[in-house]
């Protein structure tokens, strides 16, 4: 079974990480949703996708005078309350273009906050009572050492809100995700949790921790991973590799890799309205992933229609 991972919740459809989007995504049947995690200026763990705010909310119409020197705002600059004062919008590009995705939820429409970890765990847990399904959580820790930098533990916090949450053991519905190694091992092995942790393996251009994805798609680094991980999250298009003249699409040695080890793969993500060349549609391209990759599971922003298509 292929589990469908709601991707910043329903994000093709509503602002990224709303309770709105969360909702929507928890109807529209997903299995997990996911959190993304940064630290606000009184240490409340928020629900954003980075640690910047300026792409996602009116912030600089807000408090225009609180960028820090590079020109950008950050979360972390401001305390809860401050943060509740600002409106969610779909993301834009940072040059002031309009939206990344101009045909989803018109931008600067609408009446969305940032909501706190726990508002998210209160919404899916209610959701769970009242419907008597059994949803999961997938939060990411963002910027750990970037958060250490700043002065606060964002992994203890984040453990913290889980634990008094009762997600605690691996048989628990969720997975714990982070692009940094070094802190998945600390969270495993200092912070001593039970979690199913996910290894998450991006481009190195983005500057998401000092880790080398490339050494992790080999078949050493993959075995690395599984001292510590019980699965991997992959950007998807380091997943296959595709031939334009054959129109033959083939999967990388990195697959086989990770099945030698026993890992889970949980890849990111399929997006109906930016689908890769390699694949002619949406629908193709998902197939490809279940039926040909047999992938774990699959981040989507669009739950209903991977969902309908892996029926």
């Amino acid at each position: 079974m292929t589990i469908i991972i709601a991707h910043r919740g329903a994000s093709g459809y509503l602002p990224e990480h709303t309770l709105s989007a969360v909702a929507f995504a928890y109807a529209l049947g997903a299995d997990f949703i996911e959190q993304d995690v940064v630290l606000s200026k009184d240490s409340h763990p928020i629900v954003l996708h980075d640690i910047h705010l300026d792409q996602v909310t009116n912030v600089k119409d807000k408090f225009p005078h609180r960028s820090r020197a590079d020109g950008r705002w950050y979360a972390r600059d401001f305390d809860l309350l401050e943060l509740k004062l600002l409106t969610v919008n779909e993301r834009a590009h940072l040059d002031g273009s309009g939206a990344v995705f101009s045909k989803r939820f018109p931008y600067g429409q609408g009446n969305f906050q940032i909501p706190t970890l726990q508002e998210e765990i209160d919404l899916i847990k209610g959701l769970n009572q009242s419907t008597g399904r059994n949803v999961g959580i997938y939060p990411e820790i963002k910027k750990p050492a970037w958060h250490m930098q700043e002065g606060v533990d964002i992994s203890k916090l984040v453990l913290e809100v889980l634990s008094k949450n009762d997600y605690r053991s691996p048989t628990d519905s969720i997975f714990l995700q982070c692009f940094d190694s070094k802190e998945l091992k600390r969270i495993k092995n200092t912070l001593n949790s039970s979690l199913r942790l996910i290894q998450l393996i991006g481009n190195n251009t983005w500057n998401e921790s000092d880790d080398d994805y490339n050494l992790m798609l080999t078949r050493q680094g993959v075995k690395n991973i599984s001292s510590y991980a019980v699965g991997v999250g992959p950007y998807l298009q380091l997943l296959y590799q595709a031939s334009v003249a054959n129109n033959n699409i083939q999967p990388t040695i990195f697959n086989q890799f990770v099945r030698e080890n026993n890992l889970l793969m949980h890849p990111y993500t399929f997006r109906a309205d930016t689908v890769p060349l390699a694949f002619e549609d949406f629908s193709e391209m998902v197939i490809w992933f279940s039926d040909t990759l047999k992938v774990d599971g699959m981040f989507t922003d669009f739950v209903d229609k991977t969902v309908n298509l892996l029926k």
